[in-house]
C-alpha cells in the first residue's frame, strides 16, 4: 500500500522531480533523504533518489533501491518509468520497454511515459509497437501536426506509405486557412509528403501535388530537383531537359545535372556516335560562361583519341597557365584508361615556359611571371603523377618536385608532395620531418597540421602527433589534448594512433585505442534518442528518415572495419598466447621467445612489477594534475568528465574469453560488410578457435565465393582440411560432422592431396609475392623439415619484379615468425636494403 505525503513533504517530492530535471543531483539527492526520513516506504521517493544516484554513477545502487520502490509500491506508475529509465541507461532496452508498458498499464493518460515507450520502439525498429504508440498519442493530442508527422513517417520506415500519406493529407485537409510561407514545418512536410507518392510509383500525382506546393515551398533546390526526377521519368523530355537547364544555372559545378540532361536528350557516352553532339553540348555551356570547370573537364571522360588529346591540351595548359593547385586531382581519375594517362603524360612533359596556352578564354596574367607560375604548377603536376601508384615512378617524382622547390622553396604544398613521395619510398622517418617543416610554413591550416600529425603517427611517433594535434585542441580537458580528441570523436587520430601502438607491438593502448572506436559507434546509434524527438519537434522529416536508414548501416562505414580488423587479431593473439595480458609483454619490452621456463617464469614476474610500476606511476601523475588544477575537467559537452581508470588499456588486456570480446567486434562486421573478403577471413579464424566449425566454415565459404584465388582463403582451406582429418580433442556430434565433410568435398575435395593441391598453387601464382608466402606458410604446416626451403625460396621473392615495399616487409615478418636463424634474416634484410635503401622500417634493424 502506498505511503500517502503531507502537503509539505508532497511539495518537496515535486521539488525533488525539478532538480533532477535541472541536473542539480546533489541537492536533489538531499531533498529526497529529508523526505525519506519522514516516509521510509514512500515508494516514489524511494524510486527518485534511485535515478537521481543513476545520474551520479552509482547504477547498482540505483538497482536495488528501484527493486525496493517497487516492493512498496507495486502499483505507481512512477517507480515502473524509473525502473525503465534505469534499463535504458545501461542499454538494455528490451526491459526498458517492458517496464514502461507496465507503467502505461496503471497511467494510461501519461504522455511523457508513451513517447519514452515510442522512442524506445523506434530505436529497436519496433516499427509495429512504434505505429501503435504513435496512435495513441495522436489520439491524446489530435491537434499537433508533429504527432501526425510522426505517425507518417512510423507508417513509411514499416513499409506502409499509402497510410503515411494518408496521415498527412489527413491532417492538411484540416487547416481552414493555409499556413503562411515562412511555415518551415509545413514547406517540410508538405515535400516530405511528395516524397511518399513519388515512392508510391504514383508519379504523375507526385508531380500534380508538387506543382501545388512549389510555389509557397521553402526549399527551392529540392522542388527543382524533384520535379525534374518526375519530369524525367514521365519521358517528357523536352520540360525534362528545361527543368535540368534550369538546375545546370543554378549550381553548374554539380556533375549530377549533367549526367542527368545527357539522358534526358538520350546521348550515351559509350557510344562513339554520340561524342561530337556530347562535344558540342558542353561547348555550349562554355559560350555562357568562360570560369566554368565541369564543362571542360566532363568530356574528358568520354572522348578518346585526338579528340580526347586536343580537349585536354586546352585543359591541363590552361589550369596549369592558372597555376590551379588541384588540377592532379581532377584529372587521376581518368588514369584508370591507359590511353589516357599517357596522354596526359606526353602532353604536360611536352610543356615549356614559351608554350602556354593558345586561345581566347586563357587566363590575362597582370600580376607576376606567368612563365613562372606555368612552369612551377607544371613540374609539380609531374611530381604528383609520377608518385601516383598507376603512373608511380619515384625518382622522377623526386627530381620534379626538387625543382619546384628550388623555384619555390615556401610552398607548403610543395613540401607536402615531397613527403608524400619520401612515405612511397619508405623513407617514413624523413616524410614526418617535410611534413613537419611544411606546416611551420603555414602554423595557422588545420588540415596541413593534421597531415603532420598523421606522418608522425605513420614514423610510430605517437608523442610528437600528439603535441602536434594539441595546438588546435581543447587542452584543459581532462585527459588533455588526448581527452579532447576522444571527445571530439576525431576517429582518423584515434585509429592512426591505434595502429602505429600495434606496429611497435604495445597491444594494450592499441586495443584501448580501437575499443574507443568500438565506443564512438555506440554512442552514434544512442544519439538517435535525441533525434527522435527533435527532428519530429522541428519538422526536419525527409533529414530524420536520411538518417534512420543510414543508421541501420551504420558499421558497414570504412572506419569500423579499419578498427575492428587489428582488435579483432589482437583477441586471437591473447588467446593464443594468453602471457600477452601482462602489459609490459604485450607493450613489446621483454619477448618470451627462446626462454626456458624459469627464465620465462622471472620474466612473467618482471612483466608485472613494471605493470604495477607503470599504474602507479599513472596514479601520482594524475594525482599532481589535480593538485595543480583546481578548475575540474569537463567533456566535449561542458560536463565534468570523469578521469579513465585505465589510460593504458591493461584491464582490456586481461580480459578472461578474448574471444567472446572478439565477436563484438566481428559480428557487425560479418553484417554490414560481407563482402569484405578480410573480415570473413578473420571470421574462420575466430570461430575455429571457439570450436565453431560450422561457422568457421560458413566464413570460408564466403570468403572463396569473394575470391577463390585470395592467398589467405588458401592457406585457410589447408588449414581446414587439415582439422577436419586429424583427431579433434573435443567430438563433433555426428551432424555436424557430415555437414562438414559434405562442404568440405566442395571447397576442396578429399581426394585431392594437399601438398600437391599448395604445390599448384604456388606454380600458378609464382610472380605473386603474397601467394608465394601463403603456399609457404602452408607447406610450413604440412611439413615441418621444408623450413630451410621454405626460407631459400622467401628470399627469392625478393627478385620479383615490382615487388612492393609492403610485400618486402611481410616477408621479414614472416621471417620472425618461423623463428628463422639470425643469419638467414640479416641476408634478407641486405637485399631488402638494397631494394629499398631509403625504408625506415629496414634502417631500424
Amino acid at each position: 500500500m502506498p505511503q500517502p505525503l503531507s502537503a509539505k513533504d508532497g511539495a518537496a517530492f515535486r521539488q525533488v522531480v525539478k532538480l533532477y530535471e535541472l541536473k542539480q543531483h546533489k541537492k536533489a539527492l538531499k531533498t529526497a533523504e529529508q523526505i525519506l526520513k519522514k516516509n521510509p516506504n514512500h515508494g516514489d521517493t524511494l524510486a527518485m533518489k534511485a535515478l537521481t544516484l543513476n545520474a551520479q554513477g552509482h547504477t547498482d545502487e540505483a538497482f536495488s533501491l528501484a527493486k525496493l520502490a517497487l516492493q512498496q509500491d507495486m502499483k505507481s506508475h512512477i517507480c515502473w518509468h524509473v525502473y525503465g529509465l534505469l534499463y535504458r541507461s545501461t542499454k538494455q532496452l528490451d526491459e526498458a520497454i517492458k517496464a514502461y508498458k507496465f507503467a502505461l498499464r496503471l497511467e494510461p493518460e501519461s504522455a511523457q511515459i508513451q513517447r519514452d515507450l515510442a522512442f524506445l520502439q523506434i530505436q529497436m525498429r519496433d516499427y509495429n509497437g512504434y505505429i501503435e504508440s504513435r496512435k495513441a498519442i495522436l489520439h491524446a493530442r489530435p491537434a499537433l501536426r508533429q504527432n501526425w508527422t510522426a505517425l507518417a513517417v512510423a507508417c513509411h520506415l514499416a513499409g506502409d506509405l499509402s497510410a503515411a500519406e494518408h496521415y498527412l493529407k489527413t491532417y492538411e485537409d484540416t487547416l481552414k486557412q493555409p499556413p503562411p510561407r515562412t511555415d518551415m514545418e509545413h514547406s517540410e512536410a508538405s515535400l516530405y509528403r511528395n516524397v511518399l507518392i513519388g515512392e508510391m510509383g504514383e508519379v504523375e500525382r507526385a508531380l500534380a501535388h508538387l506543382k501545388t506546393i512549389s510555389r509557397n515551398n521553402l526549399d527551392r533546390t529540392a522542388v527543382m530537383e524533384m520535379r525534374a526526377d518526375y519530369l524525367l521519368r514521365l519521358d517528357r523530355k523536352d520540360e525534362a531537359e528545361e527543368a535540368y537547364r534550369a538546375l545546370i544555372v543554378r549550381n553548374n559545378e554539380y556533375r549530377l545535372y549533367y549526367e542527368k540532361l545527357e539522358k534526358v536528350l538520350g546521348l550515351d557516352r559509350e557510344n562513339p556516335d554520340d561524342h561530337a553532339e556530347l562535344a558540342a553540348l558542353y561547348t555550349s555551356f562554355l559560350e555562357g560562361n568562360h570560369r566554368l570547370d565541369a564543362a571542360r573537364r566532363i568530356p574528358l571522360d568520354f572522348l578518346r583519341g585526338d579528340e580526347f588529346k586536343t580537349a585536354a591540351d586546352k585543359y591541363l595548359r590552361r589550369s596549369l597557365a592558372k597555376g590551379v593547385p588541384s588540377l592532379f586531382p581532377n584529372v587521376k581519375a581518368l588514369y584508370s584508361d591507359d590511353f589516357k594517362r599517357t596522354t596526359i603524360q606526353s602532353l604536360v612533359e611536352g610543356y615549356t615556359s614559351e608554350t602556354q596556352a593558345d586561345g581566347e578564354d586563357m587566363p590575362q596574367h597582370t600580376n607576376g611571371d606567368a612563365s613562372s607560375k606555368f612552369v612551377q604548377s607544371r613540374l609539380y603536376f609531374l611530381a604528383q603523377h609520377y608518385n601516383y601508384f598507376r603512373s608511380r615512378n619515384l625518382k622522377k617524382a623526386t627530381d620534379f618536385i626538387s625543382q619546384a622547390l628550388e623555384m619555390d622553396p615556401k610552398s607548403p604544398d610543395y613540401h607536402m608532395t615531397k613527403a608524400r613521395i619520401l612515405k612511397h619510398l619508405g623513407d617514413v622517418e624523413q616524410a614526418a620531418e617535410v611534413m613537419s617543416f611544411a606546416r611551420e610554413l603555414d602554423t595557422k591550416d588545420r588540415y596541413i597540421n593534421t597531415k603532420c600529425a598523421k606522418y608522425q603517427l605513420r614514423n610510430n611517433d605517437c608523442e610528437s602527433a600528439l603535441k602536434t594535434m594539441s595546438l588546435f585542441t581543447r587542452n584543459e580537458s581532462v585527459g588533455g589534448a588526448l581527452g579532447d580528441l576522444h571527445d571530439m570523436q576525431c576517429m582518423w587520430y584515434i585509429t592512426e594512433d591505434g595502429e602505429a601502438n600495434l606496429r611497435m607491438d604495445k597491444l594494450s593502448l592499441a586495443l584501448k585505442r580501437f575499443k574507443c572506436i568500438y565506443d564512438i559507434f555506440d554512442v552514434w546509434q544512442e544519439d538517435q534518442f535525441d533525434f527522435h524527438y527533435f527532428s519530429i519537434r522541428k519538422g526536419q522529416i525527409r533529414a530524420y528518415v536520411d538518417m534512420m536508414r543510414w543508421e541501420d548501416q551504420l558499421r558497414s562505414h570504412p572506419f569500423f572495419t579499419r578498427a575492428a580488423l587489428p582488435a579483432i587479431k589482437i583477441y586471437v593473439m591473447l588467446h593464443d598466447n594468453p602471457d600477452l595480458s601482462h602489459g609490459h609483454l604485450a607493450n613489446g619490452s621483454i619477448k618470451l621467445e627462446g626462454l626456458d621456463a624459469a627464465e620465462r617464469k622471472r620474466a612473467l614476474k618482471k612483466a608485472k612489477r613494471e605493470q604495477e610500476r607503470l599504474e602507479k606511476a599513472e596514479a601520482e601523475k594524475r594525482e599532481a594534475e589535480k593538485k595543480q588544477t583546481k578548475k575540474t575537467g569537463t567533456g566535449g559537452d561542458g560536463e565534468p568528465k570523469k578521469e579513465d581508470p585505465d589510460p593504458h588499456g591493461f584491464q582490456l588486456l586481461q580480459t578472461p574469453a578474448p574471444l567472446d570480446e572478439a565477436v563484438k567486434f566481428l559480428t557487425p562486421l560479418l553484417e554490414f560488410a560481407p563482402k569484405n573478403i578480410t573480415a570473413q577471413n578473420a571470421g574462420f579464424e575466430v570461430f575455429i578457435r571457439r570450436n565453431k566449425p560450422l561457422l568457421a566454415v560458413k566464413c570460408l565459404r564466403a570468403a572463396k565465393s569473394l575470391d577463390p584465388e585470395d592467398p589467405v582463403v588458401h592457406e585457410q582451406l589447408i588449414r581446414f582440411r587439415r582439422s577436419l582429418d586429424s583427431t579433434s580433442a573435443s567430438p563433433i556430434p555426428d551432424k555436424v560432422a557430415q555437414v562438414l565433410k559434405s562442404v568440405s568435398q566442395d571447397l576442396l575435395p578429399d581426394s585431392t592431396s594437399l601438398t600437391a593441391f599448395n604445390d599448384a598453387f604456388m606454380a600458378k601464382h609464382a610472380s605473386s609475392a603474397p601467394h608465394v608466402r601463403s603456399g609457404l606458410r602452408a607447406r610450413g604446416y604440412l611439413d615441418a623439415s621444408s623450413k630451410e626451403r621454405n626460407e631459400e625460396e622467401l628470399l627469392a621473392t625478393l627478385d620479383l619484379v615490382d615487388l612492393s615495399l609492403e610485400d618486402t616487409q611481410a616477408g621479414l615478418e614472416l621471417l620472425g615468425e618461423w623463428k628463422s636463424s639470425k643469419a638467414v634474416q640479416d641476408e634478407y634484410l641486405a637485399k631488402a636494403k638494397a631494394l629499398w635503401p631509403e625504408a625506415t622500417s629496414f634502417k631500424r634493424r
